[in-house]
């Protein structure tokens, strides 16, 4: 029997929220909305995602991710994994169809590689490992605002229109993302401080994380009912499930190997090569979600299943990473201390995305 403190080491590897997501799929699995139900959700899920990206527009500061600009290097080779090397690996996989995986779970997990890179996690994995958290922090931040006009664009391009992607999700990015994302930006000198303070206050902080959370929900309980409904999930069997595992297993793999590599090759600082594999392997859950229920509408269930996965593998995976990467890290001034990651306006950027 494990030791108490092994056993809640253990249980710190997996993030809560998963467990709430878990309990949405198993009640859209048991009490689907349908009918008026389903539409009354659907338009609940609509107006969170909106608020959702309002509200990170009101904490991403400007000016402070302009002055990020100065690790350039670091940041397109962030970018280059996220949204060319994790594509085209994605891509790779088109072999395993039909024989390993079907034709709608390879279109969720290319989806999957085309979401932007995370960033509170990235700060947390890096600040462990004692990386460079504020170069963490700005990877992070571009990632996910190119990611709101990149990721779009290669679903359209890899995925095309066979899974319900259209024109008609690319008008409706605008009008409930960009939208409310610009409106944020506009509108963060009078309300942003005020979101901030919320935010970081221990009384107030479940408000915004009621906002944040709720709305990633509302998403997952709309398209698994609708998956429900529709009876999409008969044909995923636990075989189809595990190979999907297994490969997604492998696409965080390479994926470590080739960050580690490459920005080794790149001649980049021990500190740097530790934001860039966190970083660069990493996909965002909280953006990538409400982008499928825009993009993908009513066709979103075998869509965000992939990236659900994926979002637990990759805390569990990086967790250990980064504490073996922290044993091993040399002493001296050189070396980001771990709160840096809580430096003033830091927390601001470590929005969820």
């Amino acid at each position: 029997m494990p030791r108490p403190h092994r056993l809640s080491g253990l249980l710190r590897l997996f993030d809560p929220f998963v467990v709430l997501l878990l309990g949405t799929v198993a009640l859209a699995a048991l009490l689907p909305a349908r009918g008026p139900a389903a539409e009354a959700v659907g338009t609940c899920a609509q107006v969170g995602v909106g608020l959702l990206f309002f509200l990170y527009g009101t904490r991403l500061a400007p000016r402070e991710a302009v002055a990020g600009l100065r690790h350039w290097r670091l940041h397109l080779t962030v970018l280059a994994c996220t949204f060319a090397l994790f594509p085209l690996l994605g891509l790779a996989a088109g072999p395993l169809v039909p024989h390993v995986l079907t034709e709608e779970l390879w279109h969720g997990l290319l989806f999957l590689c085309v979401v932007p890179s995370t960033v509170q996690s990235s700060i947390a994995f890096t600040s462990v490992a004692r990386g460079n958290v504020p170069a963490a922090i700005c990877a992070g931040t571009y990632s996910s605002l190119l990611g709101l006009v990149l990721t779009p664009l290669l679903a359209g391009a890899l995925i095309g229109t066979t899974t319900g992607f259209s024109a008609h999700g690319l008008s409706a990015l605008g009008t409930q993302l960009l939208g409310p994302f610009l409106a944020g930006q506009l509108l963060r000198r009078r309300v942003g401080r005020l979101v901030s303070r919320i935010s970081r206050g221990s009384r107030r902080r479940g408000a915004t994380a009621l906002v944040d959370r709720g709305a990633i929900l509302l998403v997952v309980y709309a398209a698994f009912s609708r998956g429900v409904t529709d009876g999409v999930w008969r044909e995923l069997t636990p075989g189809r499930l595990a190979a999907l595992g297994a490969s997604e297993a492998v696409l965080l793999a390479v994926m470590l190997a080739l960050t580690a590599w490459g920005s080794r090759a790149l001649g980049f600082a021990r500190e740097d090569r530790i934001a860039v594999v966190f970083a660069g392997s990493k996909k965002s859950l909280a953006a990538g979600l409400p982008m499928a229920a825009v993009l993908f509408g009513p066709d979103a269930a075998l869509a965000v299943l992939p990236l659900m996965l994926f979002h637990q593998l990759q805390l569990v995976v990086c967790a250990v990473l980064a504490r073996r990467l922290a044993r091993t890290a040399p002493p001296g001034p050189g070396t980001p201390r771990a709160g840096a990651a809580q430096a003033p306006g830091s927390t601001r950027r470590a929005s969820p995305v």
